[in-house]
């Protein structure tokens, strides 16, 4: 092995150390536990997929596809989220069950990077899914639900931004035709929220007046409930009008469960994931420079796997949360148990009735502590046996 390579990780790979695995370990527990708690059922899939099927499915990019190949020379595919294999899922195994089905999950996927640039290229999710609900409600119980686990896992502040796929489609539809070039290179700059590009390449385009105007005046329909009353000089169409009412609903639906104050709507909202049909979101979290969670009606992911179904759900990056949450690292709370040859077999017995107590203990012999007082120091409380009488250390 080279040695330059003897300490490196492959490109956007991280190691987890004790205390960030440890904090992953509770943020998930309570994420679990409010997932549960609405009647969702937990599951997992394969990390490896097939590439004909969840590798095409996923809207992953090609280039960010992590591929390798079989004995029977089939390309597969490690996970690149967990949509595309629960919908495979669901249209196989569960394609008898009874809709609407909620399911959840917790695991890793996967998705190269090119560069390093801190994006990792495999990272926790915890998310839901719930298949065969196509109403309000169930967009609304959702973003409810995700609202609930963040709020569990000990955040406070942040914001869930939702919006509407089919606005901005029908809306550049209608304006720019069949104008593609110009199209695409406006929504790369709502994706990547570059609102100071968007405008500098509207007002240096060729395009009538009214039309600069109208897609300047896009960027105003963010906000609270005022939006609704301001979209509709824009809504030109049946199609906007209807995203525009489907988010009314919506939101009276979210006031209903009380989250409505960490709800943000932005009719600017679109997503790289192209199997998202309908309702969508986002959720961000201050002093975090990235998306925290996100989620959306995907109605045409399923009839790809022949399954006629709709469905919704959301996904949370777990290591993003933790920094959200901002945990200081805690004092260790183990005990321990120092013993000598004579004491073993006692601090064996000593320990294993602490730890039926509850107690997480290290037992540990003398000879093996380069300083005593140091590793005393780093204990909750410490037994040392190889002092007569093996009291509790003061």
């Amino acid at each position: 092995m080279a040695k330059r390579l003897m300490f490196e990780k492959p490109l956007g790979m991280r190691d987890t150390l004790p205390f960030f695995y440890n904090q992953k370990t509770k943020a998930k527990e309570k994420l679990t536990s409010a997932i549960l708690s609405y009647g969702y059922s937990m599951m997992d899939t394969p990390l490896l997929e097939y590439h004909e099927t969840v590798g095409k499915m996923s809207a992953t990019l090609e280039q960010q596809l992590f591929k390798l190949l079989d004995q029977q020379g089939h390309t597969l595919v490690l996970r690149p989220d967990m949509t595309a294999p629960i919908a495979r899922v669901a249209a196989s195994q569960l394609k008898n069950a009874e809709f609407p089905i909620r399911l959840a999950y917790d695991g890793p996927v996967f998705r190269a990077q090119q560069t390093e640039g801190g994006k990792p290229a495999q990272f926790e999710q915890v998310g839901t899914e719930l298949i065969g609900d196509h109403s309000s409600y169930g967009d609304a119980e959702v973003i409810a639900l995700l609202v609930e686990s963040l709020k569990q896992s000990g955040l406070e502040d942040f914001v869930i931004t939702i919006g509407h796929i089919g606005f901005v489609k029908a809306f550049f539809n209608d304006l720019l035709g069949d104008d593609d070039e110009t199209t695409e290179l406006l929504l790369q700059h709502l994706y990547r929220k570059n609102y100071v590009g968007f405008r500098e390449d509207v007002k240096r385009s060729q395009l009538p007046s009214d039309t600069k105007n109208a897609l300047l005046s896009l960027l105003q329909l963010r906000g609270g409930e005022e939006v609704f009353t301001a979209s509709k000089a824009l809504a030109r169409n049946q199609s906007c009008m209807q995203a525009v009412n489907e988010l009314k609903q919506l939101y009276k639906i979210l006031n209903q469960y009380g989250v409505d104050q960490y709800v943000h709507v932005d009719l600017n909202l679109i997503s790289h994931m192209n199997y998202y049909t309908g309702i969508l979101f986002e959720g961000y979290a201050p002093n975090l420079g990235a998306l925290l969670c996100n989620g959306g009606r995907y109605d045409t992911l399923l009839p790809s796997f022949q399954l006629n179904a709709s469905a919704t759900g959301f996904a949370i990056h777990l290591e993003r949360l933790i920094e959200a949450l901002d945990v200081q690292e805690e004092e260790d709370v183990r005990m321990g148990v120092i013993v000598d040859d004579d004491t073993h077999a006692e601090g064996i017995k000593r320990a294993a009735e602490l730890r039926s107590e509850g107690h997480l203990v290290l037992l540990q012999h003398v000879d093996q502590i380069p300083d005593l007082i140091k590793f005393k120091e780093q204990l909750n409380d410490s037994i040392d046996l190889t002092v007569k009488g093996g009291g509790l250390d003061e």
